[in-house]
């Protein structure tokens, strides 16, 4: 039995994936009211740019506008910028903000993305940043204006980003994280030891396979971190990058399925007439299980595929997962689920020696890709991931 099509649309969550799900529901040829909630006060923006361009100075805010302002106007929509939502009553369909208003509906997206976790000391510092919204890419911009020594906690996309940034502005760099190297969960030993020296060839003093345990401070402003190796690392400023968590926090009596995000099926469905879309969305993907996914293009994907739910259009969704990373002059790219206990075959390159590309294989099967300064090796690969081609390669394959 098909549900009615709703006719009170409410997107809570309006950046990347909330827009992106407004402007699929009027294409799609929802007529009715369209309400998009957004924490921030400003209009949709593209984040990606926050830890590379905008952070270097290169870019500032008015270039990250998702859409000119004649395109959001053109939805016909209800813009309450500026206001938190703060609980959700699903028996009774209606979503209730910080300033005490409650917004009534019969079809909910939820794309409320994550919130940047925070070490258990040291945040109430001058000087500690995290980097999630505008607000944190300016603030830090203005720290390493004065070319600080600088600690980033955290060797993953947003850490390791940052690190070559903040290098590439004159600071003193030490990129510290608990693991063997850079973004190795993300792209398995043999990627992330050339991301590895790639840091060390910029002059970072990379600290890996040891933790932060503690600070120090001058007068309330951060002056080093304490190392779990029993080493002291002198820092002006210090980036916290060590992980998002869904922003979930006000679903909590709502009754909806959460974990790891909120969880929907394969339809991105969480409840009758409720949807999610982006990084909080955790969904039943027909390949890969259930997945969460923090990357630009799945928030776009993921937002058309919930609002076409919405509207009744019950398609699995099921992307190639695709993500890419921009450092010094280095773009990585990668299709499908790397990972670090994945089989690693280079297909390409050298990675010892310049642009490289490669293949992740498991179970018998091509699971994923990636390359290396190679954009169009990364297409061709990507048609071995989305046939899963078989696994080994012919040539051999190493463990990666």
């Amino acid at each position: 039995m098909t549900s009615p099509t709703p006719s009170r649309i409410v997107v809570v969550g309006a950046s990347a994936a909330g827009l992106t799900a407004a402007e699929t529901l009027r294409r799609e040829g929802f007529t009715g009211r369209l309400t998009l909630v957004g924490e921030e006060r400003h209009a949709p923006y593209d984040r990606p740019p926050l830890s590379k361009q905008v952070l270097k100075g290169d870019w500032e805010p008015d270039r990250l506008a998702l859409r000119p302002p004649q395109a959001t106007e053109a939805l016909d929509a209800e813009w309450l910028l500026g206001r938190r939502a703060v609980a959700l009553d699903v028996e009774g369909r209606g979503v209730e903000l910080s300033d005490g208003t409650r917004l009534p509906y019969d079809g909910l997206v939820i794309a409320t993305g994550v919130r940047p976790r925070r070490l258990p000391f040291a945040h109430e510092l001058a000087g500690v940043h995290v980097l999630r919204d505008l607000e944190d890419a300016l603030a830090l911009r203005d720290a390493l204006s004065s070319t600080p020594s600088v600690v980033v906690v955290g060797a993953g996309f947003l850490g390791a980003e940052a690190a070559a940034v903040a290098r590439e502005l004159g600071c003193a760099v030490t990129l510290v994280d608990p693991l063997d190297a850079p973004m190795v969960r993300q792209l398995g030993p043999v990627v992330a030891a050339r991301v590895a020296a790639l840091h060390r060839e910029h002059g970072v003093d990379l600290r890996c396979g040891t933790g932060v345990v503690g600070s120090t401070d001058d007068r309330g402003r951060i002056a080093g971190v304490r190392l779990s190796d029993g080493t002291e690392v002198r820092a002006e400023a210090v980036l916290v990058a060590i992980g998002s968590a869904p922003a979930v926090d006000w679903l909590a009596d709502s009754g909806l399925p959460l974990g790891d995000g909120v969880l929907c099926d394969e339809f991105c469905q969480a409840a009758p007439g409720v949807v999610a879309a982006g990084d909080v969305a955790s969904w039943l993907h027909p390949v890969h299980g259930r997945i969460r996914v923090e990357h630009r293009m799945n928030a776009t994907e993921q937002g058309m595929a919930a609002a076409r739910t919405l509207l009744g259009q019950r398609v699995p969704f099921a992307p190639v997962p695709y993500f890419w990373t921009d450092q010094y002059d280095v773009k990585i790219q990668a299709y499908g689920r790397p990972s670090q206990d994945a089989d690693f075959a280079v297909t390409t390159g050298d990675p010892a020696a310049g642009p490289f590309a490669g293949v992740y294989g498991e179970d018998g099967r091509t699971t994923a890709a990636v390359t290396w300064n190679m954009p169009r090796e990364a297409r061709v690969l990507r048609a071995r991931v989305v046939e899963r081609a078989p696994w080994p390669l012919p040539a051999a394959a190493t463990r990666g």
